[in-house]
């Protein structure tokens, strides 16, 4: 199965365009990102395809996908990524020997105060020389160290921003479904009162209630449909947000999610005792010292004061260069052609002796050092604060659906029993819409917190670092 996903990157490899930056950006994750199969089968797809594998309806998966596929952000990341690539050959190409050449031309029109024919006084020459620097106090090697540093700090930037949009798709796609079951529940509610104004014109035609009971019935169907309108608008505007996130021009069948596959993890989440979730988040903890990008761009911002300290101590070190070779070829009118050349090594080296300016900077240099050490430790504590947040929500949201689910058939049951009292005209107006709005009420609440807890575990996620959302649940159901 490997060797099938590796020719569906050559595949997209030999198709996509040079100019078109979103599909370098693609390839960019594919190597990137490369040990999610699902992920990696689907960016292939979108680029031999031109993405009309999404025709039809649009999965989580591949909501992903066309996030980051229109993500500008990303876009501009890959280009930072190759130009501090570029920086870091600079860097090493001004450690090679550096090579010269120089050309000169001259005519004279007028020599001891007398005018003479510029011809006469032509004269041309072209000189190349070697020239290779042979010590610095070791600048040069902790340049090299500063880019590659460099490089490796925007490569951990794009890959927090991969994470990022990956959360900020699946938060959009998730609130369209949201959205989507808000507006089913209204338009279930404003059925139930429409039913119920259409028995109490019945019963204030026949004279069986007052006409305050009548009107208290039409009151409750213009809230209901007043609900029912504002879940549309919700609707509508959510669908808008996906859309611009993703690239698409016009709504998109999404599909609906298997909450049966949560139930385990919901179960054990909502049940955790204090010493399973203190583990829970040790073992987070320790995964996102390694791996997680905002970290360790803090990390990698530490090491490069570090060594723009080491360059600026270096700086009263002298600077030592040499010609190892070096040719020249004159012509001029009078003395024909002629050249000259050396094979020998003729050294330079130059001392600064500005100190006041050397040890500023240095000073500067020390300042720099212990600030990237002191924003180290606060991204320490805001990660860790972070987590603690992200863990805390995914244990109340897995609590929050069993007791909203228990609500709901609670409540489903109470308006079973006030309806059917209200039909034998047993219960009033009054009664079945206090009912009815407590059934709204807990579906409402069971949708927010069925899909709060999916935006909890994209969270965390996002956090881990961790692409597979099968290896999260699997370390969320540690014991």
């Amino acid at each position: 199965m490997k060797n099938f996903y590796q020719r569906m990157a050559r595949m997209a490899y030999l198709r996509y365009d040079t100019n078109n930056t979103n599909n370098i950006l693609i390839l960019f994750f594919i190597r990137l990102h490369s040990r999610n199969s699902l992920t990696l089968l689907l960016l292939c797809l979108l680029i031999v395809t031109g993405g009309g594998v999404f025709a039809q309806t649009l999965s989580l998966e591949q909501a992903r996908v066309l996030a980051l596929t229109n993500s500008r952000s990303l876009a501009k990341y890959s280009m930072e990524i190759r130009s501090s690539i570029l920086d870091e050959k600079n860097q090493l190409y001004s450690m090679l020997p550096s090579v010269s050449a120089e050309y000169s031309l001259t005519m004279n029109y007028l020599r001891d105060w007398e005018f003479v024919n510029p011809v006469d006084t032509f004269n041309t020459g072209a000189t190349f020389a070697v020239t290779q620097r042979i010590f610095d106090g070791g600048k040069n090697f902790i340049q090299k160290a500063i880019s590659a540093i460099a490089t490796e700090s925007v490569r951990n930037s794009a890959l927090a921003e991969y994470f990022n949009v990956l959360d900020d798709a699946d938060n959009a796609y998730y609130t369209v479904l949201e959205a989507a079951a808000t507006l089913e529940a209204a338009e279930s509610s404003l059925q139930t009162a429409e039913l119920s104004l259409s028995m109490a014109e019945i019963r204030q035609a026949s004279g069986m209630i007052n006409r305050g009971d009548y009107l208290r019935a039409l009151a409750e169907k213009e809230s209901r449909e007043n609900s029912r309108n504002q879940a549309r608008r919700n609707l509508a505007l959510s669908e808008v947000r996906l859309n611009t996130l993703i690239g698409l021009e016009g709504p998109a069948e999404l599909e609906h999610i298997d909450f049966d596959m949560y139930e385990e993890l919901i179960m054990h989440l909502a049940g955790i005792s204090d010493e399973q979730a203190a583990a829970l988040n040790s073992r987070f903890w320790q995964m996102l010292l390694q791996a997680n990008p905002s970290l360790a761009r803090a990390a990698l911002s530490s090491q490069r004061a570090e060594k723009n300290l080491s360059i600026a101590r270096r700086e009263y070190s002298p600077t030592i260069s040499a010609t190892v070779f070096s040719t020249g070829l004159n012509y001029s009118v009078e003395k024909g052609f002629s050249s000259t050349s050396s094979g020998g090594v003729s050294i330079r080296g130059s001392i600064p002796i500005d100190f006041w300016v050397m040890n500023n900077r240095l000073e500067k240099s020390k300042i720099a050092r212990d600030s990237a050490a002191l924003d180290y430790i606060g991204a320490e504590i805001s990660l860790e604060t972070e987590l603690y947040s992200a863990l805390l929500s995914a244990f109340a949201q897995a609590e929050s659906v069993l007791s909203s689910r228990r609500t709901l058939e609670y409540t489903e049951k109470h308006f079973e029993y006030v309806m059917e009292r209200y039909r034998l005209s047993q219960s009033s107006v009054s009664d079945l819409a206090e009912a009815s709005s407590l059934l709204i009420t807990a579906r409402n609440n069971l949708i927010r917190s069925r899909y709060g807890f999916l935006q909890s575990l994209s969270k965390l996620r996002s956090l881990g670092v961790i692409e597979d959302e099968e290896k999260l649940i699997e370390m969320l159901m540690q014991e």
